[in-house]
């Protein structure tokens, strides 16, 4: 019987960027759906387990936005910090769904309140992660005004990711909304400037310019697709890159 030969990981430590609205129920309706996020902890356990160091950022947006809130007459500021305390709700049931799952975990948030999670200390997250838990990241930057994309950014940069991996439900960046237009073409490659001057909107300019400054590549991947998450941390070509290099 031939031996198999082991898989060896593209990236060693990844920061994993997941939208709030992955976490809900197509069916239901239910802001946050445990057996989605049972899903998803599966497929982060599956990675877990290849030995890579995983760190997540999670959004709020199937919960509250702080800009829609100010559409209908909540201060932007106040807004926003209901938008960062959803996320460490979604960060919570994301670490249940882990632990469940066998994976130890810890949820850091950059807002205190001990009585649920760690506050973020930057060298305290490294350890974690060196130890081989996952350490999911609520509370965006704790600063209003500020996206959850910027959140990434900058907790990548903060613990020397190799990579932040965008999770979304395409298969990638387009030139423009490939449900509005099926001619749409999918980029495989893209600069950072590329991504700008297009104004592809894969993430906003404050999260490019994080990335670009300390040269981590971003991979926009549909995250639906069993497998996928997998597939990119071992280096297939799927998704769009964007990097330094670009085409």
């Amino acid at each position: 019987m031939p031996r198999q030969t082991a898989v060896k990981p593209r990236f060693k430590r990844i920061l994993l960027k997941l939208s709030g609205e992955v976490l809900q129920s197509k069916k239901t309706g239910l802001s946050i759906d445990p057996e989605v996020v049972a899903g998803f902890a599966q497929q982060i356990r599956k990675v877990r387990k290849l030995g890579i160091e995983i760190a997540i950022v999670v959004g709020g947006g199937n919960i509250f936005r702080g800009h829609a809130g100010e559409s209908r007459g909540i201060d932007r500021n106040t807004g926003d910090y209901m938008g960062m305390l959803a996320t460490v709700i979604n960060a919570l049931a994301l670490q249940d769904a882990l632990e469940k799952a066998g994976v130890n975990t810890r949820v850091q948030t950059a807002i205190e309140m001990r009585q649920v999670a760690e506050p973020f200390i930057r060298r305290r997250a490294v350890r974690h992660l060196d130890k081989g838990r996952v350490v999911i990241f609520g509370g965006g930057t704790g600063n209003p005004y500020f996206s959850t994309d910027t959140a990434a950014a900058l907790r990548a940069s903060e613990i020397d990711a190799d990579a932040l991996l965008k999770a979304t439900k395409v298969d990638g960046v387009y030139t423009s909304d490939p449900v509005k237009n099926p001619s749409a073409k999918r980029y495989s490659r893209l600069s950072y400037q590329e991504a700008l001057a297009k104004q592809l909107k894969v993430m906003d300019a404050a999260a490019f310019a994080l990335c670009m400054e300390n040269h981590i590549p971003i991979v926009v991947f549909d995250f639906f697709k069993e497998g996928n998450l997998e597939k990119v941390v071992t280096g297939a070509m799927i998704g769009t890159v964007v990097s330094d290099e670009g085409a």
